[in-house]
């Protein structure tokens, strides 16, 4: 996904404390990155037995810069998994093509729990429904691991707007004849496509203003240069406190503990609009079971650790460690909302 809370780059000290593995590392993400059209390929025996593993590093790539959510919230668990194992867990940042070309790396990785992806929603969901002719497939070149953690949407105005509700804020729209505007953090972004699948549950006009990132997208809706945008918490909490914002729904299944005040969708008539922002963990296809639940299992206990709990919450994260089958269920659910939601907003990939 698109960064959504640029953060801190934690641990920065990771590399140099596991700089006696750096050498084979390295060699290892060469031959990887070197090894077309292996994703499906059969794994010998032995190759990945859940008793022994790891037994050598594993990589985590990232599909985008340092710094972002994915970057920041798979460093987090890269270390703990790196102690639980006595073996090193590294990120390995790949970005270019909007994420696509480390996707594809780990989608042609051998099959053995070495190479990991750290995915949002902007890769295991928007792309796919964005852009038909990927050199991967989601669904078949890859084994979900872990859903990481999930980050509540917030239906944010500006107080200077007088709209209090969601139903002022039709209302607003309404009287405007199709002049009224929102922000978002880029054409194709969760934020944009948030807004396009409720303006359509609503039944209003609104004029989509794609801004480059949150950093631009929340001064403008601070400053009143549009009325309104979907965003997280963080970003937003100073000028909500202030009354300068006002939050009028959730997008989750149920209230979150960030704003117990603000109402879901659901509570306000806007059934199963439920749409989180998260980052997973995927494997390429053909990769042995047992290899997975183990991998899950420590994932689930380093979202869940103390530090790692505080950490993201400050972040407005909310832990999630989920097994395989959970996580399978959900990619399911989040490859055919944003289907509709690409449907809705009539957004392509250029």
């Amino acid at each position: 996904m698109t960064a959504i809370l640029p953060a801190p780059y934690p641990f920065h000290g990771l590399r140099a404390r596991l700089a006696a593995g750096a050498v084979a590392t390295a060699a290892a993400c060469i031959a990887l990155s070197l090894a077309p059209g292996i994703a499906g390929a059969a794994v010998p025996a032995g190759t990945a037995d859940a008793a022994s593993f790891p037994s050598r590093p594993i990589r985590m790539v990232v599909p985008y810069v340092p710094g972002g959510l994915p970057d920041t919230l798979g460093r987090i668990v890269a270390q703990r998994m790196g102690d639980a194992f006595r073996s090193p867990v590294l990120v390995d940042n790949r970005p270019g093509a909007g994420g696509i070309i480390g996707t594809e790396l780990v989608a042609r990785a051998l099959p053995d729990g070495y190479t990991l992806l750290v995915a949002d929603l902007g890769q295991t969901a928007i792309t796919p429904a964005m852009t038909p002719k990927l050199p991967y497939d989601i669904k078949r070149d890859f084994a979900p691991v872990s859903l990481l953690g999930t980050s509540p949407f917030f239906l944010a105005v500006n107080a200077g707007t007088g709209v209090s509700t969601l139903k002022e804020f039709v209302a607003f729209a309404r009287a405007r004849k199709g002049a009224a505007s929102y922000g978002s953090s880029g054409v194709g972004s969760p934020h944009h496509l948030a807004m396009e699948m409720l303006r359509a549950r609503l039944g209003i006009e609104l004029v989509h203003v794609p801004y480059k990132g949150s950093g631009q997208s929340t001064p403008a809706l601070v400053s009143g240069e549009v009325p309104a945008l979907f965003t997280v918490l963080p970003t937003v909490s100073a000028h909500v406190k202030s009354g300068t914002l006002r939050l009028l729904g959730v997008a989750s299944a149920t209230r979150s503990a960030q704003a117990p005040e603000v109402p879901t969708f659901a509570e306000l008539g806007v059934k199963d609009f439920v749409l989180l922002p998260s980052v997973s963990v995927l494997a390429p296809s053909g990769t042995p079971r047992a290899v997975i639940e183990r991998l899950a299992g420590e994932m689930a206990k380093a979202v869940k650790h103390p530090d790692s709990v505080q950490k993201l919450s400050a972040m407005g994260i909310d832990p999630v460690g989920s097994t395989p089958a959970e996580y399978a269920k959900q990619l399911q659910a989040d490859i055919e909302l944003f289907v509709q939601a690409v449907r809705a907003s009539g957004v392509k990939a250029e």
